[in-house]
């Protein structure tokens, strides 16, 4: 699992469902644990549409969120 932490950098609501934009944390403070992030990850972005209206309401503007990787078995396992 690798795990990265992101910010919610813009939220729009749209007829097909709510578009969810973040990017890597940051900062400068040698102490802060998103300094950690930022090293590991200074770049890159995520970017959903959400359709299911209760988990879309789950994400704020501003707000930080973890964002952890699986990898998943493939169909043809």
């Amino acid at each position: 699992m690798v795990r990265t932490k992101f910010r919610v950098c813009d939220i729009s609501v749209h007829d097909c469902g709510t578009e969810v934009f973040l990017s890597p944390v940051y900062s400068d403070d040698p102490q802060s644990e998103n300094k950690v992030f930022w090293d590991a990850t200074p770049s890159g972005n995520f970017r959903m549409m959400i359709k299911n209206e209760a988990a879309a309401k789950y994400f704020e503007n501003g707000a930080e969120y973890y964002i952890d990787f699986t990898k998943a078995r493939s169909a043809a396992d």
